[in-house]
């Protein structure tokens, strides 16, 4: 490979590094399937949710993802919901789905959201094409918090629900940060930060039971 080329394919692998993920088309908070009217009660329990893996205990497989924490604290949640979202290694063997699963599983219990949230999560995570060109660079990736809020829109958009729209609980956190790659070339390595802004909308029951994720907006479209 001539000086040229190897320009040219470095430049391609930093652009892939670096590039934002693909994002869903969805506008205004309405949009998410939060306000849309009292839910209809069944006879029926809702799904049960799985139990997190106790810290310190080693129940997971090898590469097995470890699930998010359970906790009854909003701020702490959106935080660890953030970093399962953008925390991956492409050298485990896993794909793009064992990390939405992840997400699902702290999904509303309902599962009313769940087809809309697996959408969501999809504009976050690489292709499936993608995940695999990025594995041959070792590719990983973390998030860097640097802000967490609740936005000013989310008080408007409660404001215009109806009483019995949203569930007790329900608020939206603005999560700003850095999104860190790296990955190998030529034996070296290299990385990307770029900056990132996102809102995750969530339950936290007022009786104490965990919360739960609802919806994500488009990344880089967040509610401020």
């Amino acid at each position: 490979m001539n000086p040229t080329d190897a320009s040219r394919s470095r430049r391609r692998l930093v652009v892939m590094i670096s590039a934002a993920v693909v994002v869903l088309l969805l506008v205004g908070v309405g949009v998410y399937g939060l306000v849309s009217g009292p839910r209809t009660t069944s006879s029926d329990p809702p799904p049960a949710r799985p139990s997190p893996t106790a810290p310190g205990t080693t129940d997971r497989a090898p590469g097995e993802l470890a699930p998010i924490p359970e906790t009854d604290d909003p701020e702490e949640f959106a935080r660890l919901v953030a970093e399962a979202l953008f925390e991956w290694d492409t050298t485990t063997g896993l794909m793009p789905p064992d990390h939405t699963s992840v997400l699902l599983a702290v999904a509303d219990p309902s599962g009313i959201e769940q087809a809309g949230l697996a959408s969501d999560v999809a504009g976050y995570l690489p292709t499936r094409d993608t995940w695999v060109e990025l594995r041959k660079y070792s590719t990983t990736q973390h998030l860097e918090i640097t802000d967490v809020f609740v936005p000013e829109a989310w008080a408007e958009a409660e404001a215009q629900a109806q009483p019995g729209q949203l569930a007790p609980g329900t608020t939206a956190y603005t999560v700003e940060g850095i999104r860190h790659r790296q990955g190998i070339w030529n034996d070296k390595p290299t990385s990307s930060a770029h900056e990132v802004a996102f809102t995750i909308f969530l339950t936290c029951p007022p009786d104490g039971d965990p919360c739960y994720l609802l919806r994500l907006s488009v990344l880089d479209q967040p509610l401020r």
